[in-house]
């Protein structure tokens, strides 16, 4: 069995598994039909705070739909960038997918804590729920990739190079041997 995934690259393709599909989705369906796709069930808490406490324009109304459809589509694209970075296993090891999966998880953050607010200000307990736990899972991965620390690589030693102190500690300690 391969040992070279890392828990924060394993949980990233989790949740890349979830938010594409997911977030394709709803974005494409605001995309499509603006102001219906807004007042979607995963949107809705969205919709029913610009309608209610902005009072803004339809066409201004359909502008945000298109930019909150945008930038759920920018945490899809860096999730999609993150799961080819960890196709390659010496990128997966040496950490260099976490800046896709970091920006991701930043940006997925703002738009889920954002709706969390408006789900609350509109008194959308449902949407609020679905809102915290996606804030959760994207915070959960989150600390997960702060904390973790990439696989450092291992120097081998040559030889002539060995003085007796780096002998004497590559000797294994066997329990009679004391």
């Amino acid at each position: 069995m391969s040992t070279n995934w890392r828990i924060s690259s394993f949980n990233g393709a989790l949740l890349a598994a979830y938010f594409i599909p997911t977030w394709t989705i709803i974005a494409f369906r605001i995309m499509v039909s603006p102001i219906h796709g807004l007042y979607e069930r995963p949107n809705i808490s969205v919709g029913l705070f610009i309608s209610d406490h902005l009072h803004l324009a339809a066409m201004t109304t359909i502008r945000f739909a298109w930019l909150f459809a945008l930038g759920r589509l920018t945490v899809v694209a860096f999730f999609a960038i993150f799961l080819v970075f960890i196709t390659r296993a010496s990128l997966r090891k040496a950490g260099g997918c976490d800046e896709a999966l970091g920006m991701a998880l930043a940006i997925g953050s703002v738009i889920s804590f954002a709706s969390m607010i408006m789900a609350s200000q509109v008194g959308e307990p449902a949407a609020m729920r679905l809102h915290a736990t996606e804030l959760l899972m994207l915070l959960g991965t989150a600390i997960v990739l702060v904390l973790e620390r990439p696989v450092q690589p291992v120097t081998s030693v040559t030889s002539g190079d060995l003085s007796l102190q780096q002998v004497a500690l590559q000797q294994p300690e066997l329990p009679y041997n004391r």
